[in-house]
């Protein structure tokens, strides 16, 4: 099992694919690495390709510390350096969003492009703090199980939860999300009591940027995506038809092409 230390960490990634220029993979909250297997099975052959799991997700090491974002921006830049991947093309859904945004303000040196997919750079509205810190507590104590209706109806759009051709994926993901650990909850809380990302770190943004948004997301809803579009120099918005808030999942296709044309854009191999 690939992992690598950086920040006082053992992160877990998987690699795949060669090529000039390296993706990196950062995935949103619940969810883990394997949410940009369709990406990968279409990039790996003219890319380097790196998805890694968020310390206390998936894969990766729960140290008891260090769920907030800018820890979480820490360790992606150290795994990035330390991986050799710079300058990387760093895609991220939601909370990798929220990772990749601070990454790329921070230390512009480290990304080529940017995509952001179903996130956005605002904080959580107080009325979702409180929902979520209070279900926060309760995974603390009964874990997710009683909590997997909920999740599933957040993270994944209704065209996808009524699709049946869709039906093997949602059921993966629901036993996934079944079985996440009580001590998700710290990361659940780091997220929804993140500070928003401010407008000095959105000019200091200066990559080719892809905004993805799932005209079904109810976690962050189009217009939340939409307004980045605004604050980041020369964004480009696209709002996918038919999918919620996991767009790499229940709408691939779209995302790869999406991707690729970004690639274009900044001179990248398609």
């Amino acid at each position: 099992m690939p992992t690598i230390r950086v920040n006082r960490v053992n992160l877990f990634y998987k690699e795949s694919g060669s090529g000039p220029e390296t993706i990196v993979f950062s995935h949103g909250l619940l969810m883990d690495h394997t949410m940009f297997e369709p990406q990968r099975a279409a990039f790996e052959k003219q890319y380097r390709v790196i998805a890694y799991d968020h310390r206390a997700q998936g894969l990766s090491e729960d140290p008891g510390r260090g769920y907030d974002m800018s820890t979480l921006a820490d360790d992606a830049t150290m795994l990035i350096r330390t991986l050799g991947a710079a300058p990387c093309h760093f895609a991220g859904l939601s909370m990798g969003g929220f990772v990749g945004m601070r990454v790329a303000a921070h230390h512009p040196e480290l990304v080529r492009t940017l995509t952001l997919m179903n996130t956005t750079a605002m904080k959580e509205k107080l009325s979702s703090r409180l929902r979520y810190n209070f279900l926060a507590q309760m995974v603390k104590i009964v874990g997710t199980a009683p909590f997997t209706s909920i999740a599933v109806k957040e993270l994944f759009g209704e065209s996808t939860r009524r699709s049946a051709e869709k039906r093997p994926m949602l059921d993966e993901w629901t036993g996934k999300l079944r079985t996440r650990p009580k001590n998700i909850a710290k990361s659940l809380k780091a997220v929804m009591n993140r500070r928003a990302i401010r407008k000095n770190e959105l000019d200091a943004i200066q990559c080719p940027t892809l905004i993805i948004a799932g005209e079904e997301d109810t976690p962050q809803p189009p217009g939340n995506s939409q307004g980045l579009a605004t604050d980041i120099r020369d964004a480009r918005f696209i709002a996918i038809p038919r999918s919620g808030h996991s767009s790499s999942l229940e709408q691939p296709e779209a995302v790869i092409a999406a991707m690729r044309e970004l690639f274009a854009m900044a001179g990248a191999p398609r």
